[in-house]
């Protein structure tokens, strides 16, 4: 096991960990950790747009992966379009 040293934040901050550690803000495991969270949380509120709207937290969209095929995608600096491959 080597060791890796991870960037955190935008660039300003390091930390050195095991190259075997896998990521925990992505996958399976982070997605039963959201889980866990909003069932905790269930029936109490969230607000939104600074302040001034709240949202009941078990109202949120799904966070299941959605394909993307056939989508517009932007492209450039907003100039041009086409069409995702999936």
């Amino acid at each position: 096991m080597a060791k890796v040293t991870r960037v955190s934040g935008r660039g300003t901050g390091s930390r050195k960990t095991d190259s075997k550690k896998s990521s925990s803000f992505s996958g399976k495991a982070f997605k039963e950790h959201q889980e866990k969270r909003d069932k905790a949380t269930a029936g109490k509120y969230i607000t939104t747009g600074r302040g001034t709207g709240r949202r009941l937290v078990g109202s949120k969209k799904s966070t299941a992966s959605k394909s993307t095929k056939g989508a517009t995608r932007v492209t450039g600096r907003g100039t041009g379009t086409r069409k995702s491959r999936g």
